[in-house]
């Protein structure tokens, strides 16, 4: 098997039984490529049906983020404003898997990368808060889901749902969740929410700020 291949796949036995074949970087950019000036807005959104361990994502938000350290970089954003910026980044990425261990591998790298970039340009001055709405966020939008049946692996009997994130000033994050039947027949987001929840401040994102605990 030759070593690009190796990257490619986790094992035969995987690619018989799921189909599981990744995709390498030069493809992931190539495509992306076709649509760049959406990789780098910070609320354009982007959905990965078969996300695996996060090739697609992993790059989205590496571009994303990029355009937010230059700004920063570049004093056109404050440390607050940056904050605000990646998580709103972070938001917009959204990725649907079969297997567990892609799941929580496509969370880790995002989060990963999210900390990477935060600490690189503040240091000790991060927040605490930060990550934990960064890491909130992958919890939500990371799914383990099946997105040809529409349901939840973790939780066969419940339909997936994904999680709307918007900014709507002042700091504030307004959530509306939605069936990803309904999405997919209709169109990404659409005025029928399954759930709707109070404004929360966006370094306040966590499971309780939601009654989930």
């Amino acid at each position: 098997m030759s070593e690009e291949r190796e990257r490619q796949v986790k094992s035969r036995q995987r690619v018989t039984e799921h189909g599981e074949v990744f995709t390498n970087l030069r493809e992931v950019r190539a495509m992306l490529d076709l649509v760049k000036p959406e990789t780098e807005r910070m609320d354009s959104r982007f959905l990965e049906p078969a996300c695996g361990d996060g090739n697609f994502l992993s790059e989205i938000l590496r571009r994303k983020l990029a355009v937010c350290g230059q700004r920063a970089r570049g004093k056109a954003y404050t440390q607050l404003q940056y904050e605000q910026a990646a998580i709103l980044a972070l938001s917009s990425i959204y990725g649907i898997e079969l297997l567990a261990d892609n799941v929580a591998a496509c969370r880790a790298r995002l989060l990963g990368i999210f900390v990477e970039q935060y600490v690189a340009l503040y240091g000790k001055s991060h927040r605490a808060g930060c990550v934990t709405s960064a890491t909130y966020l992958l919890s939500k939008n990371i799914i383990h889901g099946n997105a040809l049946t529409y349901h939840r692996v973790d939780a066969p009997e419940q339909w997936i749902e994904v999680s709307e994130w918007s900014m709507i000033g002042n700091g504030m994050v307004n959530r509306r969740d939605y069936d990803f039947k309904y999405m997919v027949d209709r169109s990404f987001f659409s005025d029928q929410p399954v759930a709707t929840y109070q404004p929360v401040y966006f370094l306040n994102l966590n499971a309780q700020a939601y009654g989930e605990e």
